[in-house]
């Protein structure tokens, strides 16, 4: 666990749901196993991103552990996952067996976007996972090292292409505060956004781009084979048996973590949110998803909904404050 998620970290809390008349206990496992036998889950980005990789590790894990009997994966992307978030509002409206993917891109692409529906319309369920970001180049890139891209930009901050997800998310954000550490004017920095990883990889992979930013996990089989060179990765710690230094390490005082979570729809009664609530909770406790954590190198962030429902008002303001400062939001 990395110290600069200390302040987030939740103790885990054990759900209890009183039953029929109140007079007996029902847990929360026992809950989701009798009363959840489909979901449909909401990954508002194509394939082969954060947030499609999340979806599809819920539903491995929730039907391998026996909380809901079956499962379906639907990705809808567009705009920062605002699409996807727009349309999740008027489908789940009330509806206990729907769930949306989301996480800091969104809280981004909503200020950067515009976006006329928010987060205020969803209802938060749990904050499940962190991962640090890592800055890559092609493996023939001149680059060498954090030095020689700082340099870059300090010459010409248009001359460098960032190759990242959604404009305003995570990797906008970092490749904005980077270009602001070396000197240049953030809000000229040359950004590609993306709608899903894999297109992300293939501009890093075809030399298209100066530099790319993603979630480790989504590079990290490019890295270890050398297609990829990685820089730095944006968390105050290292991860653990990675050999790729921090910002802080190399004089970058920079500290991001793209953290993803799960919404349920609007309008969702008392009933259904604990029903919700106890099915996410079972699964991440359970070891089938702890093995999907390690196998990805995600960090259990895991938070309960209301205090998820918190958090996401501080991040919300402190995100906001950052794409100011970086020239995303006026």
């Amino acid at each position: 666990m990395f110290k600069s998620f200390g302040r987030w970290v939740a103790a885990g809390v054990v759900c209890s749901l009183l039953g029929a008349g109140g007079l007996a206990s029902v847990s929360g496992a026992a809950l989701a196993q009798a009363q959840l036998q489909e979901m449909k889950i909401t990954a508002p980005a194509a394939a082969g991103g954060g947030w499609d990789s999340t979806a599809r590790a819920l539903q491995q894990a929730m039907t391998e552990a026996g909380v809901v009997t079956s499962v379906q994966v639907v990705n809808v992307p567009g705009a920062a996952g605002t699409v996807g978030l727009a349309q999740f509002v008027n489908e789940a409206r009330g509806r206990g067996d729907q769930l949306l993917v989301s996480g800091f891109v969104m809280v981004g692409g909503i200020l950067t976007n515009g976006s006329p529906v928010t987060l205020d319309q969803v209802t938060p369920i749990a904050r499940l996972t962190g991962e640090p970001l890592v800055i890559v180049v092609p493996k023939d890139s001149p680059i060498q090292s954090v030095q020689d891209l700082s340099a870059a930009i300090k010459q010409d901050v248009a001359s460098a292409t960032w190759a990242g997800g959604s404009a305003g998310g995570a990797d906008h954000i970092l490749a904005g505060l980077f270009t602001q550490a070396a000197g240049g004017d953030a809000s000229k920095v040359n950004y590609v956004a993306f709608s899903g990883g894999g297109e992300a990889l293939a501009a890093m992979l075809g030399g298209r781009v100066t530099a790319g930013v993603s979630g480790y996990s989504e590079f990290e089989g490019q890295i270890q084979s050398g297609e990829l060179r990685a820089l730095a990765i944006s968390t105050a710690e290292r991860l653990p048996n990675v050999d790729v230094p921090t910002l802080k390490e190399q004089g970058v005082d920079i500290d991001v973590v793209n953290w993803r979570g799960v919404m349920a729809g609007p309008d969702l009664s008392d009933e259904d949110k604990q029903k919700l609530s106890a099915a996410v909770e079972t699964t991440v406790k359970s070891p089938q998803w702890q093995e999907l954590l390690k196998a990805r190198g995600w960090t259990d962030f895991y938070q309960p909904a209301d205090e998820f429902a918190g958090f996401l008002k501080e991040e919300n303001t402190r995100i906001e404050g950052i794409l100011k400062t970086i020239g995303l939001v006026q």
